[in-house]
């Protein structure tokens, strides 16, 4: 039996949710199938291993691990699977994100945590990596992202080509 491969989208509480809408609204948009859960590297870490655990076996190919302050999940997971696991440290708390990021970036050497950006730019970003990297061996998703950064730049060519013209008017 082949598993259909899929993103397990963690969160370390349901506040990070609207954060994460942007790594769901890639997924969607590439027709990669997800999961969500809530899951703390704290509060429920047996809990936390059976679902990575469980998620892997069943086919999961990547991990994107959000939470906010002492941001230890993303480690958690990448501690428990040899897949990809991407971190997104959330802005939450007095330092806004910034003791997230340090804690999700800072792994011990041989249990990496690809690391993205604070907050909801990071979240989508993770949402790209993740079908990056499983575009690696799914042709259709490499030739839709390619597609879509083609679109991206046609578009920022028509941006800068329309200023151009307002400057020579003026």
């Amino acid at each position: 039996m082949t598993l259909t491969p899929f993103v397990a989208v963690l969160m370390g509480s349901d506040s990070d949710f609207p954060v994460m809408k942007s790594t769901l609204e890639v997924l969607d948009t590439f027709g990669v199938q997800y999961e969500v859960r809530v899951s703390s590297a704290h509060r429920t870490p047996t809990a936390t291993r059976d679902y990575v655990l469980d998620a892997q076996d069943r086919g999961c190919a990547v991990f994107v691990a959000a939470a906010g302050m002492a941001a230890h999940l993303a480690g958690a997971v990448a501690a428990l699977t040899v897949r990809p696991v991407i971190g997104v440290p959330v802005d939450a708390g007095p330092l806004r994100g910034e003791d997230a990021l340090l804690s999700t970036v800072q792994m011990p050497g041989g249990i990496p945590v690809a690391t993205v950006a604070i907050g909801k730019a990071g979240a989508k970003n993770a949402g790209y990596l993740a079908v990056q990297v499983l575009a690696v061996a799914d042709d259709r998703l490499a030739s839709a992202l390619g597609s879509e950064r083609e679109r991206n730049a046609a578009d920022i060519l028509r941006r800068n080509d329309a200023l151009q013209e307002t400057l020579r008017d003026r």
